[in-house]
Order: structure tokens, then sequence, then C-alpha cells
């Protein structure tokens, strides 16, 4: 079994999407493993974020990121990763496909909803930074 990092982003927490969201992965087999909502702080963003520092959108990021309360969750299930990525469809909610998370509920690309770890390297990396009790496990 593999496990992935969701974060269910300000945006979607304060329009009440939190539940709808979760409910996508749980329809299509994914087991919750773990979950809390927290505000963000600025070095787990800095971390979460390292690959794209010195990027155009980078403060833009880190800004919405702030903005409120956000969802962080572990998915476990057979390729964990490729499901969620599917299920979130494309980062820019306009090139999102109908059905997907960010196609049904995105507004923007700053406002994409979701974020899912983009392979099984960044969901070992990205897991601690938000769950840090499983950097053993």
């Amino acid at each position: 079994m593999e496990k992935t990092l969701v974060l269910i982003k300000p945006k979607a927490v304060s329009r009440g999407l939190v539940g709808r969201i979760i409910k996508r992965y749980e329809d299509k087999g994914l087991n919750l493993v773990a979950l809390r909502m927290i505000k963000a702080t600025g070095d787990q963003l800095a971390m979460h974020y390292e690959e794209h520092k010195g990027k155009s959108f980078y403060g833009s990021l880190l800004e919405t990121m702030l903005s409120g309360p956000l969802v962080a969750m572990i998915l476990e299930g057979e390729d964990a990763v490729s499901v969620v990525r599917l299920l979130n469809g494309a980062t820019d909610p306009i090139q999102a496909l109908p059905g997907s998370i960010r196609g049904d509920y995105g507004l923007e690309i700053e406002h994409n909803v979701v974020h899912g770890a983009d392979s099984q390297s960044s969901a070992k990396r990205e897991i601690p930074i938000w769950f840090p009790e499983e950097a053993d496990a």
C-alpha cells in the first residue's frame, strides 16, 4: 500500500468543501489514515514548497496558504499518488476536466482547492512536514 499527502487549501476550507473533497477520495477506495486541520506556519510552507522558491508565484502561493486553516491528510491505497493526482485534475482549474476536484471546485490557479504529492518521493518528503510523528514511521 502506498501513502500520499493531500492538503485541502484554505479557500476550499472557507468555502465548506472539506467533506465533499474527502468523500471523493474515499469513494475511490482510498483510506484516510491521518487528518488534521491546522493553520500553516511560514516554516512549514517554506519546506513544503521549497522547489518553487524564487519563482514568480512563490510569494502569492505562501500568502494564499497562510490565509486561513487548511486540512492536511494522509491517504493510503494502491497507487495512491497516481489516483489522487487523477482525482485532483490539472493544477489550473480552467484546464481541469469536469468531474475532477479542481475542475468542479477550483476557481483560479492560486485557489485550486487541493495539493497532492506529485510522486512517492515527494509524498515521503511532504508527509513529515505536516505529520511529524510520521517521520520515523
